[in-house]
């Protein structure tokens, strides 16, 4: 069976933020991440962590503001120093609490900014995190992003991703693969999973469309959870899904 964990930005909401490590450890998950955490204080998420033996497993560096079109500065020419402050925030906060690895959002294309122009911003950025990330004993993910949710999205596809990953060059530059992104754009979820498994670094679920809890769409979950057992993948995966109703009432997936 697949090591799950609960994405506590998107799971038990109906709690303080604070209460859902306790929520994410009653239901059975044995790791939980999520996506900003910096308005709280290390010590304060690590001893929630410690508390409920929970492993931390991934966190984001910060994209800016969702609401007005920010998804992340390492494709944004021109935002390279903004980026760099961001990547310094996250690694020494997830020291401070345990996380190994970092998510890194591409952002969305500048306005006047090239497909070009954005890709070399991002392939600099990137190696630049990844060396960062890297002294500090972490990983760096690059995560595909659907342009149906998120239009204009630069890294929407795995073959993208790891295009710019080679481009990087960098060992620590694995592939977040969220099966809900996936399918929106189209991807075979259980073809690219076996074949990109080297390069996975974290894998991510929702049903889709919809981003529900499993069984709300029209992703296999039996099979594709079988299929990670099959291949061997030995890392985390997280449910990120925004659930219907209460948490608790969406987790029949997990029995």
């Amino acid at each position: 069976m697949p090591r799950f964990a609960a994405n506590i930005t998107f799971l038990f909401t109906e709690l303080p933020f604070m209460a859902r490590f306790a929520a994410a450890a009653r239901a059975g998950f044995g790791g939980v991440e999520f996506h900003y955490p910096y308005e709280f204080e290390p010590y304060a998420i690590r001893e929630q962590l410690d508390l409920h033996d929970l492993a931390p497993v991934l966190m984001n560096i910060r994209a800016g503001d969702h609401k007005v079109g920010e998804w992340g500065f390492a494709g944004v020419p021109g935002r390279e120093e903004t980026f760099r402050m961001c990547v310094a925030e996250a690694i020494n906060f997830a020291a401070e609490i345990g996380v190994t690895q970092l998510n890194c959002l591409a952002g969305v294309r500048a306005p006047g900014a090239s497909a070009l122009e954005a890709s070399n911003a991002l392939v600099a950025n990137l190696r630049y995190a990844a060396a960062e990330t890297a002294q500090a004993g972490m990983a760096l993910n690059l995560e595909p992003i659907n342009t149906i949710d998120v239009p204009g999205y630069l890294v929407a596809t795995s073959a993208y991703a790891i295009d710019i990953m080679a481009r990087a060059g960098a060992t620590n530059l694995r592939l977040q693969y969220d099966w809900y992104h996936m399918q929106m754009m189209g991807e075979d979820l259980a073809g690219d999973t076996r074949a990109l498994l080297p390069h996975i670094g974290h894998i991510q679920f929702a049903d889709a469309p919809g981003r529900h809890e499993p069984g709300t769409g029209t992703i296999d979950f039996v099979a594709l959870f079988a299929l990670l057992d099959a291949i061997g993948y030995t890392g985390w995966v997280s449910a990120e899904y925004r659930p219907l109703g209460r948490t608790e009432d969406s987790l029949g997936w997990m029995r």
